[in-house]
């Protein structure tokens, strides 16, 4: 399989290292907000948020990823303090426990700058660094930044969403968002995109960014897919969300053939061994408990 050519494929986040030419990263969702798509405020709770995040390291996951404000528009708001309020025990208390990378998912430069404080290695923005001050921070500390593709932004209703051309229109925008970075002086190797899959996107546009990932991966930086039991999966195949876990690893394991290097996953182990067959295939990896027996 040709290389997706990524800008300083080695790279070291936080305490680890990965090389993107031949290894895919698992991150872990920890969401500390009472109505999280998937987990419905199962891990609001401190103890819960902190217990998760340590089972899925146990698990095999090489990162895990803390958020205190969902990405919808059908919930309350709130500040940044109270977000810091919700991530930043859960980040200190997570940090204390592993080595594995830490990222808030946030879009505020307060929150990521507390975060940032408390522990985390990575700030993952789902607006697209829109929010003043906030690549700054990232510049300023050093820290890899997650550049996500939406239109609205977390927290914003965005009616009827529509592209000419989805693929084009996200990876225009992600090639704006990153020179933006750049400027902010946040280094390159400091950069991953997110075409943002079902982010102000409906099922058409999750399939046909998908479908054409080599598009994003072209940009160059390492990509990241967010796709775990998401509604586009749902729909495609009219599955509740407890019911989704198939469809995303079809979808995680095509994203990885397409150039894809990182998954934000809400199922951990299953990702881990579907992951792990897919590097041994490329040959990236060997059998990790292979026979001698060569009758």
């Amino acid at each position: 399989m040709p290389s997706p050519g990524i800008i300083s494929p080695v790279r070291r986040i936080g305490r680890r290292e990965f090389d993107f030419e031949r290894q895919i990263a698992i991150m872990a969702i920890v969401n500390r907000t009472p109505n999280s798509f998937h987990d419905q405020g199962r891990t609001y709770e401190l103890d819960r948020a902190v217990a998760a995040a340590v089972k899925a390291v146990d698990d095999g996951a090489d990162w895990v990823d803390i958020g205190g404000f969902a990405f919808s528009a059908a919930q309350a708001q709130i500040g940044a303090e109270e977000e810091i309020e919700r991530v930043v025990p859960v980040i200190a208390e997570v940090r204390a426990a592993t080595d594995a990378v830490i990222s808030v998912d946030t879009h505020r430069a307060a929150v990521a700058q507390a975060a940032i404080e408390a522990g985390a290695d990575v700030i993952n923005d789902t607006n697209g660094l829109r929010e003043p001050g906030i690549a700054e921070v990232a510049a300023e500390a050093g820290v890899t930044v997650i550049v996500t593709h939406s239109l609205g932004g977390p927290g914003r209703r965005v009616f009827r969403p529509s592209y000419s051309d989805v693929v084009s229109e996200v990876a225009g925008f992600l090639r704006e968002r990153v020179s933006f970075a750049l400027k902010a002086g946040i280094a390159a190797d400091r950069i991953i995109i997110d075409p943002g899959h079902d982010l102000n996107k409906n099922t058409f546009h999750s399939l046909e960014l998908t479908r054409r990932l080599e598009e994003i991966t072209a940009i160059g930086y390492p990509t990241l897919v967010a796709l775990s039991n998401k509604d586009f999966i749902g729909e495609t195949l009219d599955r509740p969300q407890g019911e989704r876990t198939e469809g995303t690893i079809a979808a995680n394991v095509l994203s990885i053939v397409k150039g894809a290097r990182i998954l934000r996953v809400h199922d951990v182990a299953a990702a881990v061994a579907s992951v792990r067959m897919t590097e041994a295939v490329l040959g990236w990896r060997g059998p990790i408990a292979p026979s001698h027996n060569l009758a």
